[in-house]
């Protein structure tokens, strides 16, 4: 069994992948940032990212599988969902070791379990979309906090884009510790230092004046149209979790 060690980035994926042809490896495990370990009979490989050998192995799957299918491996391993690493490489392997194009072949467990994947982070996307809660700071831009399951961020840009093309905004994502900026024009990708007393999740020392007027008004209008003899408690938890209350304004 041999462990490889890489940096968590998609070219550092395709240089693994890289090097498990190179070294004709079997028996492989991919871990991202350091490992100790002292497991007998394993040996340990740190694999350096190198964009050319990435970009060949990519230019190797652009010609196995559709822009599709390469977008779905891409997000898969942009989740950072956890232990996925395996059926990452299982599945690049696979294709690299198929006549013809398996992106459809739901018998083969890598196939399998990447569309299970994909379904899971599509459904985190749209639970983002959905229960975003914007708050207006002091400086005219509007801020919200989320906590995603996964690393789905990226996949919110466009949506946000679209539909709040006309204000400023930062969704952050506090348990990453990054956010994404839209300036009025374009979208950046950003860091935020906060204070002891200003968490990230809550940054009600920076509300403009009016900020809790609108959030008085949101909650009095979702406690008026809640029709107390149709209260059906588990959908609700299933449409919305609990998990996710903490950032709703109507649940705070």
């Amino acid at each position: 069994m041999y462990t490889l060690i890489y940096d968590g980035t998609f070219e550092g994926l395709l240089t693994a992948i890289f090097e498990i042809y190179e070294l004709k490896l079997f028996h492989v495990k991919l871990i991202k940032g350091e490992w100790r370990s002292g497991a007998l009979f394993e040996e340990v490989l740190q694999i350096v990212t190198d964009e050319n050998r990435a970009a060949r192995v990519l230019e190797g799957l652009r010609k196995k599988l559709s822009a599709a299918g390469i977008q779905r491996l891409y997000i898969a391993h942009m989740a950072e969902m956890e232990h996925e690493e395996s059926t990452l490489i299982g599945f690049i392997r696979y294709v690299f070791d198929s006549d013809q194009n398996i992106e459809e072949d739901y018998g083969n467990k890598y196939v399998m379990r990447l569309s299970e994947i994909i379904k899971m982070i599509r459904r985190e996307r749209h639970r983002m979309e959905a229960f975003v809660r914007f708050q207006k700071l002091k400086d005219e831009i509007f801020y919200s906090a989320i906590e995603p399951d996964f690393n789905v961020l990226p996949l919110l840009i466009k949506h946000f884009k679209n539909r709040y093309a006309d204000q400023k905004w930062i969704i952050y994502d506090i348990k990453r510790s990054y956010g994404i900026y839209y300036d009025l024009h374009d979208t950046q990708y950003i860091s935020l230092d906060f204070s002891e007393t200003n968490k990230p999740g809550n940054v009600i020392a920076a509300f403009s004046e009016d900020e809790g007027i609108y959030q008085h008004l949101w909650k009095n209008y979702f406690n008026s149209v809640n029709i107390t003899s149709r209260k059906n408690t588990r959908l609700h938890l299933r449409h919305i979790p609990k998990r996710y209350w903490r950032h709703l304004t109507e649940k705070i």
